[in-house]
C-alpha cells in the first residue's frame, strides 16, 4: 500500500447540516428548531445549567466543607535544593529557573528548612520557615523576602541584557 492507494472511508465523512434551506432539505421549515418554545427562538440565550425554573443541580445538590479563597499555594523548595549553588551566589527565583527549581513565576517560592546549609548564600524569595532562615543566617548567608513582582521584575530584566559574548 503507498499514499497515493489510500482513499478515504466511505461514509466518514459527512457535509454539515444546511439548516434554513426549505422543507425539501429534510431539515424542515422549522430548521431544526422543534415548534415554538424558548428554544426555537431568535437569540436565545438559556443559561447554563438551567433547568426550565426547576431548582437546578448545582443549588439542588448541598454543599460542604470551606474553601478559603485568601489561601497562597507557595512552590517549595528545600535547604537541600540550595547546597546546589556555589558559595557567595544570589539565589533569586531567575536563579531558581535557571536550574530548574522552579518551573515558572506564577506562585510565590517558599524555602522551608529540610536538609542542612553549608554555603554563605543570599536568598532573595518570597517566604522562608523559621528553620530555613535560621539556617541561611548560621551558615553567614542573608535571607530576604521580597514581593513576587519585584522577583518577575528582575527576570524580565535578566531576560532584556544582552548575553555575554554575542555583539549586536
Amino acid at each position: 500500500m503507498d499514499l497515493h492507494n489510500l482513499k478515504i472511508a466511505e461514509g466518514s465523512r459527512h457535509l454539515p447540516k444546511r439548516v434554513g434551506q426549505g422543507i425539501g432539505s429534510g431539515m424542515g421549515k422549522t430548521s431544526t428548531r422543534g415548534q415554538k418554545g424558548q428554544g426555537a427562538r431568535q437569540g436565545r440565550k438559556v443559561p447554563v445549567g438551567f433547568e426550565g425554573g426547576q431548582l437546578p443541580l448545582y443549588r439542588r445538590v448541598p454543599k460542604h466543607g470551606f474553601v478559603n479563597y485568601g489561601r497562597v499555594e507557595y512552590a517549595v523548595i528545600n535547604l537541600l535544593d540550595l547546597e546546589g549553588f556555589d558559595d557567595g551566589v544570589i539565589v533569586d527565583c531567575t536563579a531558581l529557573l535557571a536550574v530548574g527549581l522552579i518551573k515558572n513565576l506564577n506562585k510565590p517560592v517558599k524555602v522551608l528548612g529540610d536538609g542542612e546549609l553549608t554555603k554563605k548564600l543570599t536568598v532573595k524569595l518570597q517566604g522562608f520557615s523559621k528553620t530555613a532562615k535560621d539556617a541561611i543566617e548560621k551558615a553567614g548567608g542573608k535571607a530576604e523576602v521580597i514581593t513576587l513582582k519585584e522577583a518577575r521584575v528582575s527576570l524580565k530584566k535578566t531576560l532584556s541584557e544582552p548575553v555575554e559574548g554575542t555583539e549586536e
